[in-house]
């Protein structure tokens, strides 16, 4: 895309994203309990984020058999290396895991409840459409519209939109919003949250970097 194009469509895009930046849910957590409830219904958007990522790896590198060049280098080792990022990042003491797994053991850590995200993931298979188990699921009316929509998008929808999605909804947003609460996090929680904290931060360094400019 043609820079001139691109900042077009930041402009364009510039009001949703102040109203995301400003939503009254930073206002909200004042709290480990809301915390809590936070992070009990962000965690889907932390465990679909990789199926819009790995949509992205399919399309755009080659993961089939046998294995030929396909795509644009460049392109093939920015997804890759955003998949390494958040499919086998680093613990604090060496050990490697997924930005999923540990979102989950940071909320283990603070004591909210991760019976119904555990029963989603458990249910699910690779290679099947998820969207009936989704359908079906007790969970907020909201939380299950965003994963369809996810889905819907990851599935179905064409390449450039995925992007699109991936790039301006999430890897270009999130960092900006866990700045600020990071920043509430640690005057009112010190040392209390220290797995939810250093999964911002790495996820602050993972997706707050070249991977959206």
């Amino acid at each position: 895309m043609h820079p001139l194009e691109l900042d077009r469509l930041r402009d364009s895009i510039a009001p949703l994203r102040k109203e995301l930046l400003e939503h009254p849910v930073y206002a909200y957590i004042n709290g480990l309990d809301p915390l809590k409830r936070f992070s009990e219904h962000h965690v889907y958007a932390v465990w679909d984020f990789m199926t819009l990522l790995k949509s992205l790896q399919r399309e755009l590198t080659c993961v089939e058999l046998p294995w030929v060049p396909f795509g644009h280098a460049e392109t093939r080792y920015l997804i890759n290396e955003i998949v390494t990022g958040e499919e086998s990042d680093v613990m604090p003491n060496g050990a490697r895991i997924s930005h999923f797994e540990l979102y989950l053991q940071a909320m283990e850590q603070m004591g909210a409840d991760l019976s119904p995200i555990l029963r989603l993931v458990g249910s699910i298979r690779p290679g099947t459409d998820p969207r009936p188990i989704i359908s079906s699921l007790n969970i907020d009316p909201r939380v299950r519209s965003f994963l369809t929509h996810t889905f819907n998008l990851a599935l179905d929808a064409p390449v450039h939109a995925r992007a699109a999605a991936f790039t301006f909804g999430r890897e270009d947003l999130i960092p900006d919003m866990f700045n600020r609460m990071l920043e509430k996090l640690d005057r009112e929680h010190p040392g209390k949250l220290s797995l939810f904290q250093y999964y911002i931060e790495r996820h602050i360094e993972v997706d707050g970097g070249h991977h959206s400019q």
